[in-house]
């Protein structure tokens, strides 16, 4: 659930852990001093991997006794588990790496992070500070480089300034529209010595995240919503990360509107809740794209407007009068002019929407919303989400996934890549609350998956974590298994393994004539394996297991369940033909998205 964003006075004014009050004042290095700021921000978990600029840190972290750092194989898998961890507990998640390449590894994940609108500090060391500029050994610009992609970053080379800057980068990371902040150090802060003072107060002139919306669009966007008769909620990541799920549902059964969730709000709304319509876009369902492209009032809480949603942007919600919510101004306007512009944080919005809009309705009565659930449900009966059997007699992905969320359930968390698996674990599993969900949306990073749930289940150890990844994006970070099996992070991995870059081969087969460049993978059908993931995950000291036939799906999810001393893989060998439907091709309008291959829903288009 996400976490209240902390005043830049309460930042401050935390107080530290037990052994660190009494430090302060206290003549420490800069290195020292970086472990106590952490302690002193509240910080549990670290994931990073130790060299030559940052090894000075890595001393006193042996020391304490509130921080546990995980060792990685890889800096970008240190960054996507910080961004796991954030994701599922809604607090910071901290990466750590050295200078140059370890820096620049972690790119990536900050602009993952960037995209999706997780809070993290990545802490960097530099090589000392009279070298920098001088293309010393290991010497990167990463300050230069990951500024497009960060909420702010630091370059610090006093020790003096390191408390201070620690405190600002959680403070950044944590408000506002959250996001990731790099600090970079030199080493040679890190070897001064220096006084840890803690600061007792944050100046930030310039970065004033305004929360509280203004009463005046509210009412606004009351009136509006009280009146309008094809009403849809168009529900994005940010209720998520603003932790407004039970405001939301309040002003979801309040109005009787229609409400569709984003990729990145899977769960923010219940799948059971009967006015869901479940996801909107590319492969979204066909009610949740027919609702935007029919309403004649779009009220967006936390949602960009993205490409993927909107189709062909000048088509999209043609007669719909726009409410527009978001805690970042920048994101209002930006694609879609909007009617009713509404800035503040996404909780205290919905709350302050759902009495105004109850006022109204007392005022106006309550629209006469029954013509459009009619139409609503006729899409829903005709367009149900469905899949059809195999003809290769492989497993069908879509069955496995589906019967993955039932046997998990809904309390698990089901953390997905990127390509056909993912948007099949969006379309077929029922979340039904939220942070149950995570996966890279903005950027579409293919290899979150292993490390980003290494990250949830440190931070949700009693939950079961399952990673749902493709074969393509598994070999690109797998090597996290290690450490999650010498850390005793078990993690369940469901391999949907078509031994294809499958949503590279759909287009193809879709728009380049079945012209299969460069994406058979060879990992599963046919006698050869390239690698064999049961011996790959056996070899990573977890367990392997094997399922080729629809009769072995259920046991094998069940087995992978009942072990929680080792990270487990089921390698679940499917049809590469298989293709992810509805589908809106990309640049056309919403309003010809296909049901299936060839079939497009029959409705009368509006000009």
């Amino acid at each position: 659930m996400g976490q209240p964003n902390p005043t830049p006075a309460q930042v401050a004014a935390r107080t530290a852990p037990r052994g660190v009050d009494h430090v302060v004042g206290e003549q420490v290095t800069g290195a020292q001093s970086i472990v106590r700021s952490l302690e002193a921000v509240g910080v549990e978990n670290v994931f990073g991997i130790p060299g030559g600029a940052i090894l000075p840190a890595y001393d006193p972290l042996m020391d304490s006794a509130k921080l546990r750092h995980i060792l990685v194989r890889h800096e970008q898998g240190g960054g996507h588990a910080a961004s796991g961890y954030a994701h599922a507990t809604g607090k910071v998640g901290v990466t750590m790496a050295t200078s140059g390449p370890g820096a620049t590894n972690l790119v990536t994940p900050i602009a993952d992070a960037n995209m999706d609108s997780i809070p993290m500090v990545a802490i960097t060391g530099q090589v000392a500070a009279p070298a920098i500029g001088t293309d010393a050994f290991q010497e990167a610009d990463i300050v230069g480089i990951t500024m497009p992609v960060t909420k702010h970053s630091y370059l610090v080379t006093d020790p003096d300034e390191i408390p201070r800057t620690i405190a600002e980068a959680f403070h950044i990371a944590s408000t506002g529209r959250p996001g990731p902040v790099l600090v970079d150090i030199a080493k040679s802060a890190m070897q001064e010595r220096t006084t840890f003072s803690w600061p007792q107060e944050l100046a930030l002139p310039g970065y004033h995240p305004v929360t509280k919306p203004h009463a005046k669009q509210i009412r606004e966007a009351a009136k509006l919503l009280a009146t309008a008769r094809r009403p849809v909620l168009y529900v994005g990541g940010g209720v998520i990360r603003s932790g407004a799920s039970a405001a939301l549902r309040r002003l979801v059964d309040t109005s009787g509107a229609a409400v569709v969730t984003t990729l990145m709000a899977r769960g923010s709304v219940p799948d059971s809740h009967p006015q869901h319509l479940g996801m909107p876009g590319m492969h979204g369902t066909v009610p949740a794209v027919a609702a935007l492209q029919k309403a004649d009032l779009v009220v967006a809480l936390g949602a960009r407007f993205d490409d993927r949603v909107t189709g062909k942007l000048s088509s999209f919600a043609p007669h719909a009068a726009i409410v527009h919510a978001d805690i970042d101004p920048a994101e209002i306007g930006k694609n879609r002019a909007v009617d009713v512009p509404i800035v503040g944080d996404l909780r205290e919005v919905i709350e302050e929407l759902v009495p105004a809009l109850r006022a109204e309705q007392e005022r106006v009565g309550k629209p006469d919303v029954e013509a459009w659930w009619h139409q609503i449900d006729t899409w829903r009966e005709t367009y149900p989400l469905g899949f059809s059997a195999t003809a290769d007699g492989h497993l069908a992905p879509q069955h496995v996934i589906s019967r993955l969320g039932e046997i998990a359930g809904p309390d698990a968390i089901y953390v997905a890549g990127v390509g056909q698996h993912q948007m099949w674990a969006a379309q077929f599993i029922r979340y039904e609350r939220p942070n149950t969900w995570i996966n890279s949306g903005g950027l579409g990073t293919m290899g979150y998956s292993v490390p980003a749930a290494m990250g949830a289940k440190v931070g949700e150890p009693d939950r079961d974590v399952w990673a749902i990844d493709g074969d393509g994006c598994f070999q690109m970070t797998n090597q996290e298994l290690a450490t999650c099996a010498i850390n005793d992070i078990p993690i369940k991995v469901a391999l949907i393994n078509n031994s294809s870059l499958g949503m590279v081969r759909q287009w193809q087969t879709l728009f380049y004539n079945e012209r299969y460049s460069n994406t058979d993978l060879h990992t599963g059908h046919g006698t050869v394996r390239i690698p064999d993931f049961v011996k790959l995950a056996e070899a990573y000291g977890c367990v392997g297991i094997r399922v080729e036939h629809e009769s072995e799906v259920d046991d094998a999810i069940k087995k992978a369940n009942e072990i929680d001393d080792r990270p487990v893989v089921v390698d679940f060998n499917v049809s590469r033909d298989a293709m992810v439907w509805p589908m809106v091709a990309a640049g056309v309008s919403n309003d010809d998205i296909q049901y299936a291959r060839g079939i497009s829903p029959a409705w009368e288009r509006e000009d």
